[in-house]
């Protein structure tokens, strides 16, 4: 409390420094336009000695003050100022990303720039799946571009293929990227609509029902977000009449609540995972071409959804086991959110080749993806570095250095030596 209490007041004398150059401002200002007003009456009364003493008495000595403190809220920075006496493109950009959810830097960013390299972008967060990001990104293109439907969401897409292979972390990368947040991303858990009773709550409760009047979980969740990516994860799970519910959205960009309100999807992404086919992805990954395992894949789910279904998709994504390659290219996007963890508490760490091809060893699992890479981290790294922070062996502004241990079987820690 005392810290954000400190942080209040700074503020707060920050706010009351600048309000008060503004208002100063304003002032001097006013007093300016009363001076030019009285010159223009002077010269038509041919009042010359008054005109010189207004021009170069009155106005020469506010056009003064007002270089002095225009000079002075220059000297107050411009990147955090908290007010401003001009409306800028960036006021408005972030006026309208409160309304729409779209971020203010993707607003102030070029569009074209930003869609040239988008599979850079994603490629930074999920590794091995170059096929689906290009299908994304391509379809993202497409709709930025004036290219597809207007009334049908940006794009639809299946990503299938085994556990812990990305397909939610680019669910996750793609909201990030285009909403600049992983909170534009709506989950809807198909499991938890198995049964016939449960879909209804998708878009709300009929008039007179309990809850009613809360809107349906899917149709309230777009509404209040209609730029994001709807995420359906463990698509077979759901029940056949999920989909029926679907195909409005997939066909026509559009759904209607129990509330009678037509919700827009044109603005969202619609991804549905599923596991189905895992097995034979698991077989053929690395022994058949990309489209060959495509085309195996899709049979199987034609055994599990509906044709009408499966046509209105832009894409299914076969989603690949991933190989050692991957997971250890995978090893340094996880670290990453170490390294985040520890600059919060003013410490580095260094993470030597060896400790990341022993993370990458016990962490391979083709079955189960990269969870347990994940496993590995917390239980090799964070748990015990955890343990050793609390000993206080390492403090701010402490390199830990992390190595193979000398039995080979565990990483230690240690505190790089300070540069003379």
């Amino acid at each position: 409390i005392e810290e954000h209490a400190g942080k209040a007041k700074v503020l707060h004398e920050q706010w009351a420094r600048e309000r008060e150059g503004l208002e100063q401002l304003t002032t001097l200002k006013r007093e300016l336009e009363g001076a030019e007003k009285l010159v223009a009456e002077a010269q038509k009364q041919g009042d010359m000695g008054r005109v010189a003493e207004l021009k170069y008495g009155v106005i020469t000595e506010i056009a003064r003050q007002i270089e002095e403190e225009n000079e002075r809220l220059t000297q107050l920075g411009t990147e955090n100022r908290m007010l401003r006496q001009v409306v800028e493109e960036a006021d408005i950009a972030a006026v309208v990303a409160s309304w729409t959810g779209i971020p203010v830097s993707k607003m102030m960013e070029s569009e074209r720039e930003r869609l040239l390299r988008m599979e850079d972008s994603l490629n930074d967060r999920v590794v091995g799946q170059d096929d689906a990001i290009a299908a994304i990104s391509s379809a993202v293109r497409r709709s930025r571009s004036g290219l597809k439907d207007p009334g049908r969401p940006i794009g639809n897409f299946f990503f299938v293929g085994p556990t812990g292979v990305g397909k939610t972390e680019l669910a996750k990368a793609l909201a990030e990227f285009l909403f600049d947040t992983e909170k534009a991303m709506i989950r809807i858990d198909m499991s938890e609509y198995m049964e016939q009773s449960k879909v209804s709550t998708l878009i709300g409760s009929a008039r007179g029902y309990v809850d009613s009047e809360r809107g349906g979980i899917l149709t309230e969740a777009v509404r209040m977000r209609p730029f994001s990516v709807v995420l359906f994860d463990e698509a077979e799970k759901a029940h056949p009449e999920v989909f029926n519910l679907l195909l409005q959205v997939l066909d026509e960009g559009r759904l209607t609540d129990s509330q009678g309100r037509e919700v827009n999807f044109a603005n969202t992404i619609i991804i549905m995972t599923s596991n189905v086919g895992s097995r034979k992805i698991l077989d053929l990954t690395g022994n058949v071409s990309g489209d060959e395992l495509t085309d195996q894949v899709k049979l199987i789910l034609r055994d599990h959804f509906k044709p009408e279904f499966l046509n209105r998709l832009d894409d299914i994504c076969v989603f690949r086991a991933l190989n050692k390659d991957a997971i250890a290219l995978i090893v340094d996007i996880m670290l990453r959110k170490v390294h985040r963890m520890l600059a919060e508490q003013r410490l580095t760490m260094t993470v030597t080749d060896g400790a990341k091809g022993f993370l990458a060893e016990v962490g391979f699992e083709p079955e189960y993806g990269a969870r347990p890479l994940k496993r590995a981290i917390q239980n090799y790294i964070q748990d015990p570095l955890a343990t050793e922070l609390l000993e206080e062996r390492f403090v701010e502004g402490d390199t830990i250095v992390v190595e193979v241990n000398e039995s080979g079987d565990a990483l230690g820690f240690s505190k790089a030596e300070a540069k003379a």
